[in-house]
């Protein structure tokens, strides 16, 4: 058991690399810094050698799980991004945080007004200069012209690195955006100012993305003189996206894909579509959705993920832009604790998104609007039941107040939608109804204590995992979790769970709990990741 234990030790120490030999006879295990001592810390004749199990265990530090040229494309130390949450969960300190440790934030600009969004980006250049971030692009096709007003920002801030979230198809604002300033240098190759991260679960949004833009929307920029025709050829030589990041069973948008599925399809596409156009760059593909514990992040890697994204835990976390309230009720979630519910960016589409149902009426009343939106063609024929139903439980007001807040709103974010719900009564309906879907974020966001039945909480089964292996640590406390704290852990025990697993790939085997990986608190963990 002491040669166990102190296999165990050397399997911390992530930096350094080991040769282990086992005597098949009596299971004793000899542990060597290096092969010149091998043969000497076997304790054996070379006529034993038969009765010896040699393995070897390399190094793993954290900084080597991934692509490293995803490191050197992004400046990063780590290939662990803090993916965008909308409404500014993903918050511009925690983009600024995960910086300064050397990771990737992506600021949650879905859902903010054009104006917000401006906010964080200077407040980020004031505190964090130079440091890697990027910014998140909604696909948001019921409304067009702030897709195309963010993007627009985005270029004229000079903001180099997109994540691309929720895209059904390509638009021109996320085209234009991407190859802005496309040229060739002195040696002939092509350059891109700006950088797309792209995320998806689906294989046909996949392959736009992995294929050179559209040449209809090249030519549409071509036209509106915003790319030269040698521009617009070399763009037909680029990946829209340099990343994709394969997007699991997540909180929010999802296609609740297993990850074991969707990161070997998409790793496949790529290969395919790379044999096809012969990319100077080959790009990477990520892995997103339920990575919350060590062991999750390292089959995420070991499937060949270039870098590995999280969401859910890193809304738990005091960085965050949710409150108090809404990490409380995190904290206790289990992984059965989660509801699919209409989303508010395409309700009419019927298009869902994962969220908290512990303690929250939310996913029942959202999917009640949606019944109600289904079978009624407008406001005026709402049954005076279910009339009451919206006006009390869930608006608060009554309609004609409701739709005067929300054509106030509108009128300001998206003139158009009004335009057309004075058409379209039907229309009409769903952007009153998208009022609460939307609120009910707000509310969380700022811990409305009056409206706790109806926050929405985005939330996926990862965050039961996560609070499961932080049972008992450090960690189970919300006021504990900070985002580097837990990235780290995830990584270092992450390192862990490969070189474990590496090591039984070659015969040596631990008992059951030995090499068991439990969060570190700060001050430890900083002593491991330098072992």
């Amino acid at each position: 058991m002491a040669a166990e234990s102190e296999l165990c030790r050397a399997l911390g120490q992530l930096r350094s690399a080991f040769h282990v030999t086992k005597n098949l006879d009596h299971g004793a295990i000899r542990l060597a810094g290096g092969s010149a001592e091998l043969d000497d810390a076997t304790g054996c004749h070379s006529g034993e050698r038969a009765k010896t199990l040699d393995a070897f265990l390399p190094s793993m530090p954290p900084e080597s799980l991934g692509d490293p040229s995803f490191l050197r494309s992004h400046g990063v130390r780590y290939a662990y991004v803090a993916g965008a949450m909308a409404n500014g969960i993903a918050s511009t300190q925690l983009v600024e945080e995960m910086g300064r440790a050397g990771m990737l934030g992506i600021f949650g600009a879905a859902g903010l007004s054009l104006s917000r969004v401006e906010e964080a980006i200077s407040t980020l250049e004031e505190r964090a200069p130079g440091d890697p971030r990027g910014f998140n692009l909604i696909h948001s096709p019921n409304e067009p012209e702030l897709e195309a007003a963010v993007a627009e920002l985005y270029q004229r801030r000079t903001i180099r690195l997109v994540e691309a979230s929720a895209f059904l198809r390509l638009t021109l604002p996320i085209v234009r955006y991407r190859v802005a300033g496309i040229r060739r240098d002195q040696v002939g190759v092509i350059r891109l100012p700006n950088s797309v991260i792209a995320k998806v679960s689906r294989v046909e949004v996949a392959t736009q993305f992995l294929s050179p833009p559209p040449n209809e929307l090249l030519s549409e920029l071509v036209r509106k003189k915003e790319l030269t025709l040698d521009q617009a050829a070399m763009a037909s030589e680029i990946p829209m996206a340099e990343d994709v990041t394969a997007e699991a069973d997540s909180a929010g948008h999802t296609d609740n894909r297993p990850l074991v599925t969707l990161l070997p399809t998409l790793v496949a596409l790529r290969d395919r579509l790379q044999a096809r156009f012969r990319y100077e760059r080959v790009p990477r593909i990520g892995a997103a959705g339920g990575l919350s514990t060590p062991a999750s992040v390292a089959s995420a890697f070991a499937m060949g993920a270039a870098y590995v994204v999280t969401g859910t835990v890193n809304q738990a976390c005091v960085e965050s832009g949710s409150c108090d309230a809404v990490r409380r009720m995190l904290a206790q979630a289990e992984q059965a604790d989660i509801a699919m519910a209409p989303a508010a960016d395409m309700f009419e589409m019927g298009v869902k998104v994962q969220v908290l149902k512990r303690g929250t009426m939310f996913p029942m009343r959202a999917s009640r609007l949606y019944e109600l939106y289904r079978a009624c063609p407008s406001l005026e024929a709402l049954p005076e039941t279910d009339r009451g139903f919206v006006e009390k439980q869930l608006l608060r007001s009554t309609l004609e107040e409701a739709w005067r807040a929300t054509r106030e709103f509108f009128l300001e974010r998206d003139p158009a939608q009004i335009e057309r719900a004075e058409r379209d009564p039907k229309h009409k309906m769903a952007l009153v109804f998208r009022s609460y879907l939307g609120m009910s974020s707000r509310w969380a966001n700022r811990g409305e204590p009056s409206r706790t039945m109806d926050y929405q909480v985005w939330c996926g089964p990862a965050m039961g995992a996560f609070n499961e292996w932080t049972k008992g640590s450090f960690l189970e406390k919300p006021e504990n979790r900070q985002v580097v704290t837990v990235a780290l852990n995830l990584l270092y025990g992450a390192a862990l769970v490969l070189r474990h697993h590496f090591l039984g790939l070659q015969g040596i085997h631990l008992p059951a709990g030995f090499g068991g990986v439990h969060p570190l608190e700060p001050a430890r963990l900083r002593e491991a990741l330098n072992t």
